[in-house]
């Protein structure tokens, strides 16, 4: 975990794309994206049914070893309103077992705008902590600090002759953009249009390498 500093608070980011919030005991993660597996497959497209598993099994890792108290899921959560309903049995368990154990908080997403079946949990669209609002994408035009989730940015760079992508967070003064936790999600360049419009200018992203962050200017 890394240590940096937003909003007036300090923050750890995980390379895996989780936020810990040690004063709150809080995990942050975003799009989530259970059961896109399933959804594709319901339609023709078959993909490997293990995507929940693995997220979940992740996400297990995490609580675990930063003992937290509280989660806070940026939305997109489940790839569709009925993705509880689908989760394999290991999977739901594991799930239930995680919400019950913590204070937990579904933000709703454009994928998950109503959760039929939330495994547990609360639900809200967006929320305030400790003066740092929550929601699922970036409000460009609201000056307060802000967590959210949406874009999946991933970091495409060469290293030594060699393409290397990582998840990524995007950042501003006031906005902090976190990449997808999900094992079938995908990436997004932190310097796509969408994004700039959504974090505004001077955005850099962030990689949190074992015990060092590191950073990249976007460029215009």
């Amino acid at each position: 975990m890394v240590p940096f500093s937003f909003g007036g608070h300090d923050l750890m980011a995980l390379p895996s794309g989780a936020l810990f919030w040690p004063a709150r005991a809080a995990l942050l993660v975003a799009d989530l994206h259970l059961e896109k597996a399933s959804w594709f497959a319901s339609r023709g497209q078959m993909l490997p049914p293990y995507d929940s598993i693995q997220t979940l099994g992740e996400l297990t890792q995490v609580v675990e070893a930063t003992g937290a108290r509280e989660m806070w899921c940026l939305g997109d959560s489940f790839h569709d309103a009925k993705g509880c309903e689908r989760l394999p049995v290991e999977a739901q368990a594991r799930l239930r077992a995680l919400t019950s154990a913590l204070r937990w908080t579904w933000i709703t997403g454009n994928h998950d705008p109503v959760i039929l079946d939330r495994c547990g949990g609360d639900v809200v669209e967006e929320a305030v902590v400790d003066g740092v609002v929550l929601r699922h994408e970036a409000a460009p035009d609201d000056p307060r600090p802000e967590l959210s989730g949406h874009f999946h940015p991933k970091l495409r760079i060469t290293v030594r002759g060699r393409a290397v992508a990582r998840r990524c967070f995007v950042s501003t003064e006031s906005k902090l953009v976190l990449p997808a936790f999900g094992a079938l999600t995908g990436g997004m360049d932190p310097d796509h249009p969408a994004i700039r419009r959504a974090v505004g200018p001077d955005a850099q992203a962030m990689i949190p390498v074992e015990n060092r962050m590191l950073r990249f200017p976007i460029a215009a």
